[in-house]
């Protein structure tokens, strides 16, 4: 299982916009082949940060989303992100 997880930061004004475009990249991702989950969402409490989470069954999966070509233009410029890939060797299931 690999897991892609972080935050992007943009304008706090401009944070609607930018999720308002995402929709369309969620949707293809939680379609692909091997998506188990997929998220992009506004925090909480951080008006400028956008959260990132997304869990594949596969390397693979992940990488054959990339190349889709799924196209995405931004309703704002990222100021910044931190956006990691993990691979994850056990799972735990705590619920459901």
């Amino acid at each position: 299982m690999v897991i892609v997880a972080g935050h992007i930061t943009v304008e706090a004004r401009e944070r609607d916009a930018y999720l308002a475009a995402c929709v369309v990249v969620v949707e293809r991702a939680r379609a692909a082949a091997g998506c188990l989950d997929f998220a992009i969402c506004a925090d909480l409490t951080d008006p400028g940060r956008v959260n990132v989470f997304e869990r594949w069954d596969s390397q693979e999966a992940v990488e054959a989303f990339r190349r889709s070509g799924a196209e995405f233009e931004p309703g704002a410029a990222m100021l910044s992100a931190s956006v990691a890939e993990f691979d994850v060797a056990d799972v735990r299931v705590l619920s459901g």
